[in-house]
């Protein structure tokens, strides 16, 4: 997959978290280059993100994300180097839409007319850049009034994914839409997806890590696959919390909670045969669900049938408790090396982190920056393409 297209992200502090870190991975996954950039920062600059969760009352919570590292400069974007714009949601574009080169930066991307995709709050840049009038679109719902204000034909989000397409401006109501929005970007910038046909299951748990189930999980979907969640105990419409684990410095990564995540299906009578791979999250998820005959048990029937196995970072615990990984290569976080060599696992040492690796039909990784080369490894088993 050659990096035929290159987008720019527009990120600002507090962004929502799932709303930049989402489409940045899944589209290199999909060979596209991304570059992100925040006005008064350069690259290599952090920023930090917002969790915003729906927790049953009548707005949603927030708590501090990830923090975001910048690969671009904001003073150095060059709009004729682009094929798109995506813009996140979250607090950011509050203050975002009030910067002059933002919204210019915004409106020379509208008269070029190459896609723009923006999510959430991020439509309050639209408005402010004259970009929305007379155009459908959607929003979060409180971002009704002032797309209203700004002309826009507004489209109530009656539903969390709803997405609005009209010419080359796609919205998106909430990060639940992403599968929907990503695919409609990826499509408006020429990309054509074969091979999606396929079913895969995820092996949740509480406490997983936040990125490592919502990216690969919503990605997947992007492509057109059909995704299952399902975690020991829990049915479909049931959640699991998830840990946000971040490298901050110290020597060894922080905690913090992250987003509820919801299953889709049951795990009592998942019928491995019915699906073409499996995917395990890390997170501290996989250190109880090891301890889980019924888990090893799936773990087994996937590898012993020569089906996909793609696992993350602290995953690489199931994987070693079910004795599937003897002779095979394979790598993981660091500190779960001794659990790989124990369980009679081959270590591929995982320099840099995000590097991944492919052992016949096991995909591993070591940690969430790795998404984009895990994506596109398991794409590869699978047999699914992007192409431009």
């Amino acid at each position: 997959m050659a990096n035929s297209r290159t987008v720019l992200i527009l990120c600002g502090d507090y962004m929502e978290d799932y709303e930049v870190m989402v489409p940045f991975q899944a589209l290199q996954a999909f060979g596209v280059s991304v570059h992100t950039v925040c006005p008064g920062k350069k690259s290599g600059d952090s920023c930090p993100t917002a969790v915003h969760d729906f927790c049953g009352h009548q707005t949603y919570s927030e708590s501090r994300g990830h923090n975001f590292t910048l690969n671009a400069t904001f003073d150095e974007v060059d709009l004729t180097k682009y094929d798109g714009l995506v813009i996140p949601g979250g607090r950011a574009p509050e203050y975002l839409s009030m910067n002059a080169s933002v919204v210019d930066l915004v409106k020379q991307f509208s008269s070029s007319g190459k896609p723009i995709a923006s999510i959430c709050h991020g439509q309050l840049i639209l408005a402010a850049a004259d970009t929305v009038n007379g155009r459908s679109c959607t929003a979060y719902a409180t971002v009704g009034p002032a797309l209203i204000a700004a002309g826009a034909k507004w489209v109530e989000p009656v539903t969390p994914d709803v997405c609005v397409v009209d010419g080359s401006l796609i919205t998106a109501a909430t990060y639940e839409g992403h599968p929907e929005f990503i695919q409609l970007f990826v499509k408006a910038m020429g990309g054509k997806i074969t091979g999606a046909n396929k079913r895969i299951l995820f092996l949740c748990g509480d406490y997983m890590e936040d990125y490592e189930v919502k990216v690969p999980f919503q990605s997947l979907q992007a492509l057109g696959c059909q995704v299952d969640a399902v975690c020991p105990e829990k049915k479909a419409g049931d959640r699991c919390p998830t840990a946000i684990h971040d490298f901050e410095g110290d020597q060894t990564y922080s905690e913090k909670p992250g987003h509820t995540f919801g299953l889709t299906a049951a795990f009592d009578g998942v019928d491995s045969s019915s699906y073409d791979a499996l995917v395990i999250p890390g997170g501290r998820a996989p250190e109880y669900l090891a301890l889980n005959q019924h888990v090893l048990n799936v773990v087994k029937e996937f590898m012993n049938s020569g089906k996909p196995v793609a696992s993350i970072c602290h995953g690489q615990q199931i994987l070693a408790a079910a004795g599937v990984l003897k002779v095979r290569k394979c790598t993981a976080y660091p500190a779960v090396k001794l659990n790989v060599v124990l369980g009679g696992g081959s270590w591929l040492e995982p320099d840099p982190i995000h590097r991944c690796f492919t052992d016949g039909n096991l995909v591993t990784g070591a940690a969430w920056p790795g998404h984009p080369e895990f994506v596109s490894q398991l794409m590869l088993l699978l047999g699914v393409q992007v192409s431009f």
